[in-house]
């Protein structure tokens, strides 16, 4: 059985692409056949560090300009919001295409679909990410971090998903750099007002936690694969 899922995020330079990094190398290391595309990107160069080619890497594709386009096909330069970044460009995304998109048919066991920035954040002058969540149909992802601050804006992006009544798998509180209190009590306190979404952390030195739940496998806390022997 296949599985699409999209990550998204309380805000930007949070974490998706780490967390879908960490995705694909579990995949890939039991056998489990993965893909991973994100659709819209600004702020685009063609280093090895750009969102894209570090997905392209962890799937261990060659980062090439047809592998690039099949991976991000709306890239934009100003590392702005995407409506403001494409207007610059006299372009104009849309929610339809862009599903249409994330709808191709995939042989791929777990499909990670990357949105871009926060869920709010605005595609066109009438459409955001969440309408694109919307329109897609695939269960969220939502990444959190553990700066101050940060549990005020992921119950935010999460109550904006619970207001179009669409499914979140889990919710990941990424480790930030600088945070206020233990990453424990971050992910505990989110875990209390989100119930019964599972709440996991992961932490910057690759471990993972939630209540009840061991250090180990993200695709295990999350629930997308069996727990191993």
């Amino acid at each position: 059985m296949s599985m699409d899922l999209f990550i998204t995020a309380a805000g930007t330079e949070i974490g998706k692409t780490y967390v879908a990094e960490r995705l694909i190398a579990e995949c890939r290391s039991r056998g489990i056949s993965c893909d991973a595309v994100k659709p819209v990107v600004t702020g685009f160069d063609s280093t090895p560090q750009s969102d894209t080619a570090r997905l392209l890497t962890a799937l261990g594709v060659p980062t090439t300009a047809a592998t690039v386009a099949a991976c991000s096909p709306w890239r934009f330069a100003a590392a702005l919001a995407p409506n403001m970044a494409a207007a610059r460009e006299d372009r104009r995304l849309g929610v339809n295409e862009i599903v249409d998109f994330c709808k191709r048919s995939s042989d791929s066991r777990l499909r990670l679909i990357e949105g871009i920035g926060g869920v709010m954040v605005p595609l066109n002058e009438h459409e955001t990410v969440l309408d694109w969540i919307a329109a897609l149909g695939a269960p969220a992802l939502l990444v959190a971090g553990s700066y101050l601050g940060a549990i005020s804006h992921a119950l935010t992006a999460y109550e904006a998903l619970r207001s179009r009544a669409l499914a979140v798998h889990a919710i990941v509180v990424d480790q930030s750099r600088d945070e206020p209190v233990p990453l424990e009590e971050t992910r505990a306190t989110i875990a209390a007002f989100t119930t019964p979404t599972p709440v996991v952390s992961l932490a910057r030195d690759g471990a993972v936690a939630g209540s009840g739940l061991p250090a180990g496998s993200l695709l295990e806390a999350l629930q997308l694969v069996a727990p191993g022997p």
